[in-house]
């Protein structure tokens, strides 16, 4: 599958694509990032992506904010390259370079582009996951927490620390050992039939799939709700698991080498992720 970008309204092959050195995501780490899948051509509620980026350049105080129609456009460029495959789509934007133009004018980058695939394998839904805990923790007075910025060593670090551990997600707890998220992921757990995931003010990543389980949750008549999580929540969960937008609903069904509930994954997780999957399907005219 040919990889392709979309760079400030421009489409090329991915190899092609270019920014300044002095651009300030490179300089500065000054960026937001969107990852999305896209089904048959077509990205599962787009819209709620493009506001949720909007809302943390406008809560981070950035001088231009992007237009969402831009963004759309854009993305529809590499979309349509692609075709009907299914591929992830990286939307990634920067303040722009910190050499001043001559209008003085900020100019925002703008990239897309398209990778192939990006389906986790079918035997870890079957099987669940196991996850540990970084061993660093979140704070509410990082200015960051809660928005997707391209300042993503922290997470990439403890990820890869935990891949080295065996497990497949790590799970941060903030300073007061409350369970806050994973590196890439949004926490659930499952107690007595309902299901609990952290407040946004935790704080954590308001993602779009972990919003999609409970507006199910609650067409489902699943009781569901926003609560702070100590990790005997989770040790004693009847079942937890993961999810954002490229893994869906993830099972969780080890904290190292601890099992949650049965050690398998639960009822309530399969019948969630199976609303999710119809959901995508039908949203994206696959049903």
């Amino acid at each position: 599958m040919q990889e392709w970008a979309c760079l400030n309204g421009q489409l090329m092959p991915a190899g092609e694509a270019r920014i300044s050195v002095f651009d300030s995501g490179f300089m500065q780490g000054v960026g937001l990032f969107e990852t999305m899948r896209a089904h048959g051509g077509r990205i599962f509620r787009l819209e709620r992506h493009l506001a949720r980026l909007t809302a943390s350049a406008r809560s981070l105080g950035w001088g231009v904010i992007p237009d969402a129609e831009v963004l759309r456009e854009d993305i529809e460029q590499v979309l349509s390259a692609v075709g009907p495959e299914d591929c992830r789509v990286r939307l990634t934007i920067t303040t722009g370079s910190l050499r001043p133009a001559e209008t003085d004018v900020p100019q925002l980058t703008i990239v897309v582009t398209s990778s192939p695939g990006g389906k986790y394998a079918d035997e870890l839904y079957k099987r669940g996951v196991t996850v540990v805990l970084s061993r660093w923790r979140q704070s509410r007075f990082d200015p960051t927490c809660g928005h997707k910025t391209t300042s993503y060593f922290g997470r990439l670090a403890s990820l890869r620390e935990a891949h080295a551990q065996g497990a497949f997600e790590a799970l941060w707890l903030t300073e007061q050992e409350f369970v806050a998220e994973g590196a890439i992921s949004s926490v659930f757990v499952v107690r007595g039939g309902e299901l609990l995931t952290p407040p946004l003010d935790t704080p954590v990543l308001p993602g779009i799939t972990r919003a999609t389980v409970i507006e199910l949750a609650r067409e489902l008549e699943l009781p569901a709700r926003e609560q702070p999580l100590r990790l005997d929540d989770l040790r004693l969960a009847d079942e937890a698991f993961l999810t954002n937008s490229m893994m869906g609903v993830m099972p969780v069904v080890r904290l190292a080498r601890a099992p949650i509930g049965t050690e398998k994954p639960g009822p309530l997780t399969r019948r969630l992720a199976d609303a999710y999957a119809e959901l995508v399907a039908r949203e994206c005219g696959r049903a």
